[in-house]
Formats: structure tokens, sequence, C-alpha cells
């Protein structure tokens, strides 16, 4: 508050960000960092060492807390934003409108813009990961590798010096900024120019509209990106067509080697061949201490981290060259992915609900799955055409069967489920706090299913990471048998069954026990006997784990005190036919 003071940032500027108590803070923190750092310096002139590195741990605790801050809270924010920006026109959208909806409610337009540049940047991370695995090692130099062992953020944090750290972040706005610019801005353009008619998207949504639009967000951020990018295959195809683009643009631009590497060449060879691009870079005008320091971290993992390569003739314009080849591949296939899964979503919607408009992320979301389904079909159709036309038969009977049952268990584990488990929610906590009790609150199938969805992967998740107990046990066994080795009867029966059981049980029986009561009571009852039973059972469920843990105490103490020794004792199975008599009916423990 004190350096915000003498800079005067409580004026008009900082208090239209709506953010004042965080940016006076932040500013704050960072002239508390100069300080320390002059201090640590008059220290280390008088000689005070205990100052001197006490000031010094300081600093460096305050260094540390605003990089975090910058890199995890507005480095996303400002990727978010500058995504929005950029997207306008897809959504015939303004920055009026984006300016009116951050005053009215600013909190939760900065979450949702740190959140969609949270998924950008996680993903852009994830594509370069798989890059790695394609290309030679050490192409991709100047991008930390996430999966080396020796990489420590936090120890980078604090041994670099700042400049360092505000460099790689002006370069990771510049790199995020121009992607976004090309794969989003460009073909919005261009799609305007070739196809008038097809922006913007429909995302507008009325009051009568059964799925908000954050429901519908979340779904398709948490559910169906994850889903299609999680399959094996579909980062299997994913790679093989980022090897068969660098393969081709190795041979097209004599970058083979440079791209994929010589694994045919000898160790002599190879020396040789990286001393050559040593001195060849170092003639290329690249900085010696940077290229350096580069390799010497590289050579720290072994002859994995770096791999010699041929250097043909002018190799700098064959690099000029594969990154104009690289920006129009990215402009074509971001193209595709903005079209093609919209036309096929509209067209399917189109028969089910005519001429009605509907929102985008439903279409984008079915023509996503359509195109995957599509090029999964074929690929397996590819496969089998070489085993003969008996062998297709069997097996498209075979799938045929696996599909009929997998609609079955999606129509109760994707479709009943999440839609009881968010019509409960809404139940208990949605309607209590947002319906007063004069009103009489409105349901809507749709939007309980989206949010209910979210719910059961959150429980799913949770589950998966508690203690073993029986619903855990179902779902790894579900998991583990996947798709083609579904087993319809054992989902039903342990999983499907007694899920969908306990919440209409909890959704029923307190209606049962409102509709008991009085003309007078019976609102008020039935608005609220549904947290109340939510509190009782998890009342209930605490209590009855406290008191399985004091057991286990009492247990354990009254073992350590009193155990003498455990014997163990042979088992031997009765004889079929014939009676025998334990040796052993005693128990194993004095």
């Amino acid at each position: 508050f004190f350096y915000s003071q003498m800079l005067g940032l409580d004026g008009s500027l900082v208090q239209a960000s709506h953010f004042e108590g965080l940016i006076t803070t932040i500013v704050g923190y960072i002239f508390l960092a100069m300080t320390l750092i002059l201090c640590h310096g008059l220290a280390a002139l008088v000689r005070f060492q205990r100052s001197r590195h006490l000031l010094g741990v300081c600093y460096i605790v305050v260094k540390v807390s605003l990089l975090v801050v910058v890199e995890i809270g507005v480095f996303p924010v400002i990727c978010g934003w500058w995504l929005d920006i950029c997207s306008l026109e897809m959504f015939d959208a303004s920055l009026k409108d984006r300016e009116l909806s951050f005053e009215s409610a600013p909190g939760t337009t900065m979450f949702l813009h740190w959140l969609v540049g949270m998924v950008y940047v996680f993903y852009f991370a994830s594509f370069i990961l798989l890059l790695r695995e394609v290309l030679r090692p050490g192409v991709l130099w100047f991008l930390r590798n996430l999966n080396d062992p020796d990489f420590n953020p936090v120890q980078e944090m604090i041994h670099l010096p700042i400049y360092r750290h505000l460099r790689r972040l002006i370069l990771s706005v510049v790199v995020f900024g121009s992607i976004v610019l090309l794969m989003l801005w460009l073909p919005i353009r261009t799609i305007k120019f070739i196809l008038p008619a097809f922006l913007p998207y429909n995302v507008m949504l009325y009051s009568d509209a059964p799925v908000s639009e954050l429901s519908l967000e979340l779904l398709l951020l948490q559910v169906v990106l994850p889903a299609l990018l999680e399959q094996g295959h579909t980062r299997q195809w994913l790679k093989g067509l980022v090897r068969a683009w660098t393969v081709t643009a190795g041979y097209l631009l004599d970058l083979h080697s440079y791209l994929l590497g010589d694994q045919e060449e000898n160790d002599d060879d190879a020396d040789q061949q990286a001393n050559n691009n040593l001195q060849g870079r170092n003639n290329n005008a690249i900085p010696d201490g940077l290229h350096a320091a580069h390799q010497a971290i590289l050579q720290q993992g072994g002859p994995v981290g770096f791999q010699p390569y041929h250097q043909p003739i002018k190799f700098s314009f064959r690099i000029v060259l594969l990154i104009v080849f690289m920006c129009v591949t990215l402009l074509v296939a971001s193209l595709v992915c903005l079209t093609l899964p919209v036309f096929a979503g509209r067209y399917l919607m189109s028969l089910w609900t005519g001429s009605a408009k509907i929102h985008e992320l439903y279409t984008a979301a079915c023509g996503l799955y359509v195109c995957w389904l599509s090029i999964r079909a074929i690929t397996v159709l590819l496969a089998w055409m070489p085993q003969g036309r008996r062998v297709i038969l069997l097996k498209v009977q075979e799938w045929t069967l696996m599909i009929l049952k997998t609609v079955v268990v999606a129509v109760l584990l994707v479709g009943a489920i999440p839609l009881l488990l968010g019509l409960l929610f809404e139940l208990v906590i949605v309607a209590p706090l947002r319906v007063p009790l004069d009103q009489t609150p409105l349901f809507y199938p749709w939007q309980d299913w989206a949010l209910g969805v979210l719910h059961a992967k959150i429980i799913a998740a949770i589950t998966l990471m508690g203690p073993q107990w029986w619903l855990k046990t179902v779902i790894e066994q579900v998991y583990a048998n996947g798709i083609r080795n579904i087993d319809l009867h054992f989902i039903i029966r342990k999983l499907a069954a007694p899920v969908i059981c306990v919440l209409l049980v909890s959704l029923c029986v307190p209606y049962v026990i409102s509709a008991g009561v009085t003309m007078e009571m019976q609102n008020l009852v039935q608005r609220r006997i549904y947290p109340l039973l939510v509190m009782v059972v998890m009342l209930v469920g605490i209590l009855s784990f406290q008191i399985r843990q004091f057991k286990r105490l009492y247990e354990h103490i009254k073992n350590d005190k009193y155990l003498v020794g455990q014997r163990l004792v042979n088992y031997e199975r009765k004889a079929a036919g014939r009676s025998t008599t334990a040796t052993h009916s005693s128990s194993s423990q004095d």
C-alpha cells in the first residue's frame, strides 16, 4: 500500500481495472523486491553476512512468488484475452461487448479467459512433447524439455536473473501470440473471404435456451476434447501425420538429416559431422555463449540430448523455407479444423432439428466425433481387407454387437446417471441458493445433464484416487476391460444398477416425505429437505469413518500392549466326500 501510494496507483486507471487491490499488492511486492536487492547490496558492502543471507532468502521468496504469479496467473490471462480478441469475428462480437461483459462481471470474465489460456498452453505443451518424439534430438533446442528429469522450474526461478525471465516471458508472448494469429485470426479472415455465409458461429442463447453457454464450454473442454485426445490411436494418428509431414518436408528441402537424423552413420562420421555443425552454426551468427551453454546442458543427459546431422548448402535459406512451409501447413490445418467438423455437425443437426439454429458447440462436438469415427472406420476396414471377405463379415458382426453394447452402456452411464446426478445437484445446491421460497424453480434437463457429466467425471476421478472400496474396484475393472472386451452384464449389475438405485432413492425419498406433510409446510419442506438430508448423510458418514478410525486405533494400542506373538498354522483343505476334523481350531493369535 505504501509503494502504491508513492506511485499514485490508486487513481482512476487502476480503479477501472476492478482489481485495484491485486494490482497495488503486486506492485508493492515488486518494489519490496527492489528494496531487498538494495539492502542486500548495502549489507554486502558493510560485510554484514547474516543480514546479507537473511535479505537474500527474503528476496528469493518474493522473487519466486512473483514469477509463479506471472507464469501461472498473468501469462494464461494474456493468452486467453488474445485468443478472445482474435476470434471476435468468428462470433460476430466486438471489443465493446467484451468491455461490457468485463464491467458487469470482472471476476468471472477474468477466470474464463484464464481457463481458456491455460487450456491453450497445456495443449501447446502437449504438442511440443509429441514433436520431440518425432524430430531429431536437438532440433527443438530453444524450447525447454518438460520430460527432462534434470529440469527443475523452481531451481531455475532461483538461479536465473530477472532479465532472463523477462526475456523468456516476452519470447513466449511473441511465439504464442504469433501462433494465435496464424491459426485463428488469419483462418477466420480467409473463411470470411471464401465462405461469407459460414461465419459467424451461432453462440447466442435466449432466455428459454435449455443449456447455458458455460456448461457447454466446460463440457467441450473437459469431456469432448480429452475423450478424443486421450485415445491412443488418435495420438498415433497425429504422430503419424507429423512424421509424414516431416519426412516430406525433409526430402523436399534436403533437411531429412536435420529433422530426423542419420541413423546409418558410424561414430567417426557422426563426430566429424558434429564438429562441422558446430562450426557451421557459429558461422551463421548464432551467439557462441547461448549455443555453447545449450550444448553443455544437452550433453549432460548423454548422447540422447543431441544427435549430429548433415548440414546441406544454403542451410539458412532452407530453414526459412521450412518455416514458411510449416506456417502454410498450420494455416491449412486450422482451416480444416474450423470448417469440416462444423459443416458435418450442422448437416447432421439439420436432419434432426430442421432450420432451427443450434449452438455451435453442439455442432462442433457432433461433427468432431463423426469425423473421428469415420477415420477410425476407414482405418479398421483397410486393416481388415487383406484378410478376406469372411473375416470381414465376422469382424463386422463382432463390432456390431460391441457397438450395441456400447450404446446401452452409454445410455446408462453417460445418459441416465449424469442426468440424475445433475438433477440432484440442482435440488441440493443450486435451487436453495438461487431461488427464493416464494418462487418456483425451473429445471432444464439438458443443462442438468451437461453439469452432471462434469460432476460424474470429478466423482470418478476422486473415487479412483481414494481408498479401495467397491465402486473403485468396479470402475477399475470396467476401465481395464475397455470397449472391445466390454461386459454388459457386469456393468449393469455392478455399476449402473447400484448407482442409479442410490440416485433414485436420493431423489424420490425426500420428495415422498415432503408430499406427506401439510400444504402450508409442503413448499418449505420440499425446498429444504434435500440439503438437510445430504448434510445428515455426510454427518453420518463422517461419524462412521471416525468410529472406524478409533476402532483401528484401539486395536493397534491393544496389540502393542498385550499381543505376545503370532503363530502360523497350516491350512488343510477337506477332502471331497470325507469329513475330517480340524487339527487347529483355536485362534492363531495369543
